[in-house]
Formats: C-alpha cells, structure tokens, sequence
C-alpha cells in the first residue's frame, strides 16, 4: 500500500485548519513541502509543546512527505523566538532535504500564503492554494498523523491545549469525541463561575458556552475567559448589531485595510470598501463582489486595526457567503505585488495580546502525558473538508480502538473515521456515532 492509500486509511486530515483530506496532498508532484509549526494564535501554544515532545515523529512524516511528493526541498516554518522548538527540531534535519525557515512573532505568522511567501518568496495567485505555485503545506500534528500512518496506526486522537482562566493550563491528547466539559475538567476546571469558551481561539475560532460540544480531527486549542471580558461581550453581540453599528459609525479610516496581511502581500482585499456595503445598498452589491473574497479571516481589522472597534471580518464573511449564494466568483485584475510597506505594518503578537486585554491569561501549557479518560466519545461524521461518511456500523456493535465506524462514499472527497475508545455503540444517526466505554 502506498502513502497516500494509507494516510487515506488512517483518516489524517489537516490538524490545524479547515480538515483538507491529507491523502489528496500527498498526491501532488510540487518543487517544497512546508511544514507548519508558526502557531500564531494569542495565548495557544499547543504545536510548541507537540514539537518539543514529538519532534521526531513530525519530521519523520515530512521526510515521507518530501520523498512521497518528489519535494526538491523542504522548509520547517517555525518562529525565532521559540529556541527550544527549533532545538528539539534541528538535530532531525541533518542530512535531509530540509531546512529551517524561522519567522517573526507577527500575526498570523501561521497564515500558509505568509509561510510560503516567506519560506519560497512565492506568492500564490489569488484565490489559489499553495499547490498552485508548487508547495504543499502541512500542520506538524498532521506531519506527525502521516508518520503514525505509515505505522499502519489510524488517527483516534486530537493534541489540544487548554489555557486561559483554567486552574491547570495544559496540552494532552484526548481521545476524538470527547466532550468540552470533560477536558475542562481535566484542566482543573475554570477559575471563574461565569465563563465563555473560544475554541480554535480568539481571533479566528468561535465562542461557546455550550459544553457538550466534542473534541474533532481539527480541534487545535481552548481559551476559557470570564463572561465579563471584552472579547466575550464583543463576540456574544448579535449578528444585527455588528451590521447595524457599522452602518452607523464607519468613518472610512481604512485602517482595517491598511492592516490586513493579505491586502499587504498584494491581494485586492479591502475591508473599509466592504462596509460600505452595509449603508449604501445599491453600489454595495458590486463592493460586496469585489472586495472580501480573498479575505482570509484572521480578524485583525475586527479586533486590532479598527479605531472604532467595528467588525469588518464579519462583514467580509457575510461578503463571501453572499457571493456564494449568487454564484459569483471574483477574479483579480492586477497581478499580485508584495505592498513596499509590508514590513513595517506587521502586528507584533505581544501588542496583540496587549490590545486584545489578554496578559493576565497568557499561561505556560506543559504536556501532560496522561490524557482524560471518557466513559463515552461522540464523535461526528464530519470532521473535514468533504462530505459526511456514512457510519458502518449498528447500535449494540462492539468497536476497539482504531476500528473504522465510517467511510466517504465512493468518489467522494473525505476521510475514513475511527473509533476512539474501546466500547458498544449506543447510537447512530446521519450525524454521528456515540461510543460507550466497555466496562
């Protein structure tokens, strides 16, 4: 069986974004294969502490990667600041294809048109995937899954850190399907009565109050503030506010754009156009068009840039999911040109954190070898780009761990799904399977 038969079989999906079907990836003929250790969310730290305590692993899985994908080279992203990282990462490299790419402590370092940008000094086309300038690029946990794959050992389990107002900031495996409660509880549990939950963090995740939310292929990191905070107020706000205040008080500074990493590395991003959308109606349908398609989330302009303390970033959502809707694709005109300014608008992750009130929250996260333990996983049937898998089984079966309970259909972009924990399947639907703990 060849690599990509098998990262397909042991269900490898990006584990630090969107779930992209890794086995798709190790497919491609490119000239680099990069790998993706830049982590730049405020206060996560949970790919520092996977390349201190796996280092080996991830680079083992690059170096199938850069021989898998006929790689002439490849760059290990990874931020100068982070000394013991790239000392546990370094002796690894020797005598391979593979070098050091070190990155400033910017935000968002981790964004893979910056990474490939500052790794190859190639800029992908807009709207493009690295793929499109010969580079294919990998979180290290997926680097690590893609090693563990070719070990014939399916991917069960998510590496997530816990931080913020917890009483043990930690990083830990946990089995896929675990509920928020239980691995807030593993982490000592809150240090405040009234909380919100960011998961995948405060600037690109979403915030959750809810519990009984499970753990995915894709979960990277979990920042638990109190409810009084103002990134929790901020983001609790209904979405007819953030609109209706935009409406009202954008004064067209252009900040949000001045500041947007991808409107700097030359893409026709421009977030102060797209609000104007939201008061001028009849022009805005065309501004809607054009301006928020290449928008890549970050949230700077929402939660850094703007005086005003607007939501630009959710205005280009709502953009993008417009333009979806009509069908309508923008196309850039100009040719993609780095701004000669890029440099000196980069957003340092200290002043961030500063601006964002976070220092009182900004915790070491060591690894914590043990893990909790679930009496039982629910663990969905869409976990990736792609469509759902069908289940394969049926309420009462026994599963190991590592058992397959899910397959895409045939033809169809996904990824197979396992079981997590030993036990009896207690439900199924179209939606997920739900796995009780043998006793």
């Amino acid at each position: 069986m060849d690599l990509a038969k098998k990262i397909f079989e042991a269900g490898v999906v990006g584990a630090g974004g969107a779930g992209f079907p890794t086995h798709i990836k190790a497919g491609a003929k490119v000239d680099f294969v990069l790998a993706n250790g830049a982590e730049c969310e405020p206060l996560i730290h949970k790919d520092y502490e996977f390349m201190l305590n796996f280092s080996e692993s991830i680079v083992g899985g690059m170096k199938l990667m850069v021989e898998q994908t006929n790689a002439k080279k490849g760059y290990f992203g990874l931020k100068s600041k982070n000394v013991k990282a790239i000392d546990a990462v370094m002796p690894h490299l020797k005598g391979s294809k593979i070098e050091m790419s070190e990155l400033g402590d910017f935000y968002p370092a981790g964004d893979e048109y910056e990474l490939v940008y500052s790794a190859t000094k190639r800029l992908i086309p807009p709207a493009g995937i690295p793929l499109d300038v010969g580079c294919v690029v990998n979180n290290v946990e997926t680097l690590h899954n893609i090693k563990k794959a070719e070990e014939g050992i399916p991917v069960t389990e998510k590496f997530i850190c816990v931080t913020g107002a917890v009483k043990k900031p930690s990083t830990f495996f946990v089995p896929i399907g675990t509920s928020f409660r239980e691995i807030l509880d593993f982490a000592g549990g809150p240090t405040v009565s009234e909380y919100g939950m960011f998961s995948g963090g405060v600037m690109m995740g979403a915030l959750t109050f809810d519990l009984d939310e499970v753990i995915t292929k894709t979960s990277t990191g979990f920042i638990v503030l109190p409810k009084s905070h103002y990134l929790i107020k901020r983001k609790n706000q209904p979405e007819q506010n953030w609109f209706r205040i935009g409406k009202s008080a954008c004064d067209q500074c252009s900040y949000c754009t001045e500041f947007c990493p991808r409107y700097l590395l030359g893409y026709n991003v421009q977030p102060h156009k797209v609000m104007r959308s939201l008061g001028f109606t009849k022009t805005g349908t065309e501004v809607w068009n054009q301006m928020a398609e290449l928008c890549c989330a970050c949230g700077l302009c929402t939660l850094y840039a703007c005086p005003e303390d607007l939501y630009p970033k959710e205005a280009c959502d709502r953009s993008k999911k417009e333009m979806r809707s009509q069908g309508i694709k923008y196309v850039q005109q100009h040719p993609v040109n780095v701004h000669p300014i890029k440099e000196g608008r980069r957003v340092p992750l200290k002043m961030l954190i500063k601006k964002l009130n976070l220092q009182d929250f900004d915790s070491h996260t060591p690894y914590n070898p043990q893990g909790p333990k679930p009496s039982s996983v629910t663990i969905l049937l869409k976990q990736h780009v792609g469509e759902a898998v069908k289940p394969q089984l049926t309420i009462g079966a026994a599963v190991k761990k590592g058992d397959v309970i899910g397959r895409p259909a045939e033809g169809k972009l996904g990824s197979v799904i396992h079981a997590s924990i030993d036990g009896i399947v207690s439900s199924v639907n179209d939606k997920f399977v739900r796995i009780q703990k043998s006793k």
